[in-house]
Parts: C-alpha cells; structure tokens; sequence
C-alpha cells in the first residue's frame, strides 16, 4: 500500500471511499489488496484498512453521511463497555436530512427524540438510556445482566437508571425494566452471576452479599460470588471452563477447604443448574441456609 494511501486511512480513522483509493491505486492494485485483506469492504463505496471493528465500522459510516452517526442500542452499549450480549451488528439512529437502510449488519433505527451525548468522540445515546433500551428487549436474567453491567462500567448510577425508564415509560418491556433497576448490583462480576442471583431471588431467598471477602486462618482473603453472612454459607458460580486446568482445580479444592476450615458451607452452581434446574438450585441453597441457621 502506498505511503500516502495509508497516511489517509490513519487521517480518517481506518476508512476511505474507492474513489480516494483509486487515486492512490490502480483498479488492479486495489482488487489484490482485497484479496489479500489489507482492504476490506465495509460498506458500498467505503472500505476499511483491514478488518473493522464497530468504531471503525461508525467511522465509514460518518464517511458515507458526510458527518458522524449516533450510535445506540448494542453498539452503544459495547462502546461504554456493558455489552452482554455480545452484538455484532452496527446499530446506529438515522441522521437528519439522509435515508440509510438497514443492510447486513447494519441495523437502522428512525427514533425520534431521542437523547445524545458524546464519548470518546462519538454522538451515541446516553449509558444509562442505552442500558434501559438494551434491557427491555431481552428476558428477564439478561436484562438484569445488562443492568449490572452498565453499573459495574461506572458510566452511570441507580439514578440514572431510573430516570432514562421514566422517560420510557409506556414503551414495550419497560415495566420489567423498570422492577428490575433496583436489583442491580455493579458487584455482579459476569452474566451468568447475574442470572443465577436473579433465581435466587425469584426463589424467595434472601439477598446475599456479592463478591464477599473471607479470611482464612492463615490469613489469605477469598473471594465468594454470593454469600449469606448470617449463616456462613457461600455459592460459587463454575463457568464453563473453571477447571480448564490442573492449576484452577487446585486452586478450587484449596480454596473450599481453607473456607471450611472458617466453618463456612460452600455450595458450587453451573449454568444447567441456573437454566434448567433452578427450583433444584433453590431448594439446595434454602436447604443449607436452614441447617447451618439452625445449628
């Protein structure tokens, strides 16, 4: 790729239109840096310096407008860094004055009014709207997830929360949303946590306190997903490749002895047990709750 071509992509973010690239390149020229992937097309007209990612996606976008787009939805929600639900598609709000349709991964949304602000450059709608929009499209575990996790970024608070449902109150899913802002915990740590702690409650158990600190007797700290303080018991989320090593395995055995040792009941939980099992999962936590209470 010539000296200059590349300066250009570096100018604008990643991105020129075939025709800046034209006058850089021949026809030829350009069709091998496509085959190679040093260009990639992102959109007709518009073509990356190598693969994009969403911010570079937005900027070919601004390219194609002639002025930037607001991201929203998703892709705002993976720019402040809560994103779930692991988007892929490019949702962006239709700018004043141009039509764009939605085309492969990209997702156009024409809402009017609602609110902008800027970050890290970009004009997207607000943390804490995104969240609450993200949120009343998905089921009841993966909205609170997502509500968790816009806490846990620190972009915005419980109050902030409520307030971006207010201004959506009549739309769909909200009532949902709005039940659920106030079980949201920044402490929540990933997804699957969020879920399991939300059949917890369904269950009628009591809150428990997330992320708590134990010391042992030798005096090292460890860390449990949830725990009930008042009867010494802790449930631990296993993911799916927590013992993906002997190391971890080790670890995990040293860890619910030393716990035990401090006389605290752990009880350890995986996603069937959350998904498919959960009055299971609920029975066994009240159960153990119940004995160490009583003792």
């Amino acid at each position: 790729m010539p000296p200059e071509l590349r300066a250009l992509f570096a100018t604008q973010g990643g991105v020129a239109t075939s025709t800046q690239i034209l006058s850089q390149l021949s026809r030829r020229g350009m069709q091998r840096l496509l085959r190679t992937g040093e260009l990639v097309k992102t959109y007709p007209g518009v073509y990356s310096h190598g693969p994009a990612d969403a911010f570079t996606r937005l900027r070919g976008l601004d390219l194609r407008c002639d002025e930037q787009v607001a991201a929203c939805l998703g892709t705002a929600a993976q720019i402040y860094g809560f994103d779930t639900e692991h988007v892929t598609d490019l949702h962006v709000l239709n700018p004043d004055g141009h039509l764009l349709r939605d085309h492969g991964n990209l997702k156009v949304h024409r809402r009017q009014g609602a609110p902008l602000t800027s970050y890290r450059g970009r004009p997207l709608t607000p943390p804490s709207w995104t969240a609450v929009e993200v949120a009343r499209g998905l089921c009841r575990p993966r909205a609170l997830a997502t509500l968790d996790a816009a806490l846990r970024s620190q972009t915005c608070t419980t109050d902030d929360l409520l307030a971006a449902a207010k201004a959506q109150a009549g739309r769909r899913g909200i009532v949902a949303v709005r039940d659920l802002i106030p079980l949201a915990r920044p402490e929540a740590e990933s997804p699957m946590e969020s879920e399991a702690r939300l059949v917890m409650l369904d269950g009628g158990l009591p809150h428990p306190v997330l992320q708590h600190e134990i010391v042992d007797r030798d005096g090292r700290v460890w860390r449990v997903d949830f725990a009930w303080l008042d009867g010494r018991v802790a449930v631990e989320f296993d993911g799916f490749d927590y013992h993906s090593s002997r190391e971890s395995l080790r670890r995990d055995r040293q860890k619910r002895a030393a716990l035990e040792e401090v006389e605290w009941r752990v009880l350890s939980v995986v996603s069937d047990d959350v998904r498919r099992h959960p009055d299971v999962m609920v029975r066994r936590i009240r159960a153990l709750l119940t004995r160490t209470l009583a003792a």
